[in-house]
């Protein structure tokens, strides 16, 4: 599956679960039903509606329960499911960015490009990160390491 539509499921996937947990949720509920029962070729979007509200208390269980697996695992099933959906109807690519830039506005500018670290001169001890966007980051200094000898 091209590189552009992997990036767009996940982000797809992360933004639904993202607002799952506000304010608005019913109105990106019916919105994302409408768009999966558009692309899926089914006039239920009620059925549709139902499947995101089971997904909704799977999630609530699990940062109720501070499962981050759980978390991860409705993300998971909803980044496979809009993979599927895009790898077999590639056209839902642009309903599917309206919707999120829709749902989500701040997410509209954000995109995926390459990232590089290149690591050099030995060990290291200290935290790498490798990331598009990184922000709230906070590192001290480097961690205390007793000197060998």
């Amino acid at each position: 599956m091209e590189a552009e539509l992997v990036a767009l499921a996940t982000a797809g996937a992360t933004t639904l679960v993202q607002q799952m947990a506000t304010d608005g949720w019913d109105a990106v509920r019916r919105r994302m039903a409408a768009f999966l029962a558009r692309r899926q070729g089914t006039a239920d979007e009620e059925v549709l509606e139902g499947e995101l509200e089971v997904s909704r208390a799977d999630l609530a269980v699990a940062r109720e329960d501070g499962d981050q697996d759980g978390v991860a695992g409705v993300t998971a099933a909803w980044r496979l499911r809009l993979r599927r959906l895009l790898s077999e109807d590639p056209a839902a690519a642009a309903e599917l960015r309206a919707l999120l830039d829709e749902v989500a506005p701040g997410r509209a500018s954000e995109t995926v490009g390459e990232v590089h670290n290149t690591i050099s001169g030995g060990v290291q001890h200290g935290a790498v990160i490798q990331a598009g966007v990184v922000s709230g980051v906070h590192f001290t200094g480097p961690p205390h390491r007793p000197h060998p000898g």
